[in-house]
């Protein structure tokens, strides 16, 4: 039996209103040694085998997306992998002006992973739900979507980098909400935001006049 609770969340239309949406609690993870004994029941294999065939598939799915592949697994869904310039280096402009960016600016920052529908599909078949007692803390800010923004430029004046976590502090918003807020600055046209870095290593900044 699994929980979820609803939670609330500010609408990031910048509607100014209060959605809620349902959240499954996630209680613990299943590692790699639970997911192999739970596999070899009733199977021909032992935890161990399946344990060597999850390791070689690993390796398998890392050498054809380096080469380029997406990876479908039946049932399962895609990966594909997801390039990113590394740390410290800056985006190629598309006037032209500043330095090109080579192969040697470049990684793989991420994998992308679509889930196929059959697995949706099986999760939910197989979920039952109840509500949690539980409760999340609401994150609402009291300023609108347009005064948070001129937070966060007003903070890109006197300060070099601004994290998820300044946001929060700065907003009063969740820090799911104040990520994903922040990466919907990125799309405006004229906030003067940009970002630097990756992943968990990604920063907002003040971004450069052209």
């Amino acid at each position: 039996m699994a929980e979820y609770t609803m939670q609330e969340v500010n609408d990031l239309n910048h509607s100014g209103k209060t959605l809620l949406y349902p959240r499954m609690i996630i209680r613990r993870c299943c590692d790699t040694d639970e997911l192999s004994e739970w596999m070899a029941e009733g199977s021909t294999f032992d935890a161990g085998e399946i344990r060597g065939m999850l390791h070689r598939l690993f390796t398998t799915m890392a050498r054809r997306m380096a080469d380029g592949c997406s990876v479908r697994i039946e049932g399962v869904g895609v990966f594909s992998p997801q390039l990113a310039l590394k740390e410290g280096r800056e985006r190629e402009r598309t006037d032209g002006e500043g330095r090109r960016r080579n192969a040697a600016s470049i990684e793989v920052g991420g994998i992308n992973f679509r889930a196929d529908k059959a697995l949706v599909d099986e999760v939910n078949s197989r979920c039952r739900l109840e509500r949690s007692p539980q409760r999340f803390t609401r994150h609402i800010s009291k300023y609108s979507p347009a005064e948070r923004l001129a937070l966060a430029q007003r903070f890109l004046e006197s300060h070099a980098v601004l994290t998820v976590g300044d946001y929060v502090e700065l907003t009063g918003l969740g820090r799911t909400v104040a990520s994903m807020e922040l990466r919907s600055w990125l799309k405006l046209p004229g906030s003067g935001i940009d970002f630097s870095g990756r992943g968990s290593h990604r920063v907002y900044v003040k971004k450069r006049e052209e």
